[in-house]
């Protein structure tokens, strides 16, 4: 019997067409791709599924994949910042995924706040890929220095100042506390969350009003306008639009930021030299708050690989995947269980992290980006007006009513 050749040419259309049937397209963000690179690989390497990985910079996202859906090209799988998930799930934009998520059995061990968000009208349109956690992060040494003891980091508003105007007591350029003042993110990272510790809030639970103008609010406004005048916090933070997010702190020359989890990888591997530890975001008079965030992992609409995008997103959420792909990898695991036990394991420190995550909030809105990211949103102009301008007052009542303004527009 003859052997069968196909020719040459035949035998390559054959072996591209496999592929496509047999491949998947998977777009993320760019901070994601420390964490997704060798996760696509490790599932590359024993699935007959192939994953094809795209990293688009953070900042053109949201339009590249809106603008994939629109064109009806839209990628297999999308791992999206959750706090996009309301307005793309309003718009229709991504596949219901109520059923699939539900008969997973750790189900209820899934981030609550990745899930809130992704859930529109009662039905779920994406579960949890990576999360991230805000915190407090100091230097032991300068606490130390300072005649704090580490050991006891600030709990509440006025240990916050009172520790922040010892340490830059020390002088020699030394300051107690760090901000980016002109970056929208960063703020809503790490002020929100001692809003919401002190009982406050700037949305209601739906998104739909606006509630910024509370007692929380301006007691946490006041707070940072405080140490901004009594220069506890470096004059390059007002400017900062969130360049020196991590490498304010990361100078050695200031006691507190508010940071993530992140941070804690980079600086052991980049600034050994730094003595550091976290602690929980206080509240005015004590109490604690995080803000939840990370990638929520979901369907487009228009995807033609539904069966095998679901596959690889459930491969994302097991046991083994959560521990050797993600904690190994410095990220916080999205499922509780693990989080608070695997991923505590490899630094005390995440201990911390962990619980943080576990009881993070985040924001729910269709309008997040026009309220709280954009650059000269109200947000950031209510924080820029109240710590370095006008006064907390007037920054907070303009705020409240713009933010009623852009939430009321159809």
């Amino acid at each position: 019997m003859k052997k069968c050749i196909l020719p040459p040419l035949l035998a390559i259309t054959v072996g591209i067409s496999a592929y496509a049937q047999n491949t998947i397209t998977f777009w993320v963000r760019d901070s994601d791709q420390a964490i997704v690179e060798p996760l696509v690989k490790a599932y590359n390497a024993h699935s007959a599924t192939n994953v094809k990985l795209s990293v688009i910079p953070a900042m053109q996202f949201v339009t590249k994949f809106a603008t994939s859906i629109a064109g009806g090209t839209p990628p297999d799988v999308v791992a999206i910042d959750l706090i996009y998930l309301p307005a793309f799930s309003k718009a229709g934009q991504m596949t219901d995924l109520t059923a699939q998520a539900k008969a997973l059995p750790f189900f209820d061990k899934l981030s609550p706040s990745h899930i809130r968000l992704a859930t529109y009208e009662g039905k779920l349109y994406a579960v949890p890929f990576s999360a991230e956690a805000s915190v407090l992060v100091y230097n032991v040494d300068l606490f130390k220095k300072a005649g704090l003891d580490p050991a006891h980091p600030p709990a509440n508003f006025a240990e916050i100042e009172q520790d922040a105007q010892k340490i830059t007591s020390l002088g020699a350029d030394i300051k107690g506390f760090y901000f980016s003042g002109s970056c929208a993110g960063c703020n809503v990272f790490t002020m929100l969350p001692l809003i919401w510790a002190s009982g406050g809030d700037i949305l209601s639970e739906d998104g739909k009003a606006a509630t910024l103008d509370n007692s929380a609010v301006r007691s946490t406004l006041s707070l940072y306008r405080r140490m901004w005048e009594g220069g506890y916090i470096p004059p390059a933070a007002q400017g900062d639009n969130g360049t020196n997010f991590f490498t304010g702190f990361a100078t050695g020359k200031v006691g507190m930021a508010g940071l993530g989890a992140f941070s804690i990888g980079l600086l052991k591997d980049k600034y050994p030299n730094i003595n550091f530890d976290v602690a929980p975001l206080p509240g005015q008079t004590g109490g604690s708050a995080s803000f939840a965030g990370g990638d929520s992992i979901g369907i487009p609409k228009g995807s033609k690989k539904v069966k095998e995008a679901w596959e690889f997103i459930q491969w994302c959420l097991q046991d083994d995947t959560q521990i050797n792909e993600f904690a190994k990898n410095g990220s916080v695991p999205v499922r509780t269980d693990i989080a608070q036990s695997a991923y505590a394991k490899l630094d005390p420190r995440y201990v911390v992290v962990a619980n943080a995550m576990t009881t993070g909030r985040t924001p729910y809105s269709t309008k997040y980006n026009e309220l709280l990211n954009d650059p000269n949103g109200p947000w950031l102009g209510m924080v820029q007006a109240a710590v370095f301008g006008k006064g907390v007052d007037d920054a907070v009542k303009e705020a409240q009513a713009k933010f009623a303004k852009i939430l009321s527009a159809k």
